[in-house]
């Protein structure tokens, strides 16, 4: 049985309230999805105050600040890639989103894309989950999954003229 974190514990160092979305990732039930959730509102709230440019820089940023968040959590929880570490899920979906056309069909597709990829890790995102160690694994392998959906909406764009 995987010890699973408490509020307390989220709450208790920045790095963990990063790691676990701000909560998000204390959802009983598909704490990644949970993630890939809150980056909509993230995304509608920085799209509105940022140039694409500012934007993607910030993505970056979340991106440097989450290895660090993910390797110090993981190291607190004792499980490197626990399940409820889901920033990673955030920023990679915030990376698909600020290239994915404002409307919800585009958005439902993304959102089911992504998830799709980040559960089964096709190659070579399974390579880079197992390979890959602390926080930059956790990292690393969401952006790979964003590469894959960005490639599949790009695929559904051509395909719709």
């Amino acid at each position: 049985m995987i010890w699973r974190p408490t509020l307390a514990f989220t709450f208790a160092h920045p790095a963990h309230c990063i790691a676990l979305g701000f909560g998000t990732g204390l959802a009983p039930f598909a704490p990644g999805t949970a993630g890939t959730l809150l980056a909509f509102p993230l995304y509608l709230l920085l799209e509105a105050w940022l140039s694409p440019l500012s934007f993607f820089g910030v993505i970056v940023v979340f991106f440097g600040i989450g290895v660090w968040a993910c390797e110090r959590t993981g190291r607190d929880l004792g499980i490197p890639d626990h399940g409820a570490m889901n920033w990673d899920e955030v920023v990679a979906m915030l990376l698909v989103l600020i290239f994915t056309p404002e409307h919800w069909a585009w958005w439902g597709l993304a959102f089911v894309a992504f998830r799709f990829f980040d559960v089964v890790k096709p190659p070579p995102i399974r390579y880079v989950d197992r390979r890959v160690k602390g926080g930059l694994g956790v990292m690393s392998d969401d952006i790979v999954a964003a590469f894959y959906t960005l490639l599949v909406l790009a695929a559904v764009k051509q395909i719709l003229g």
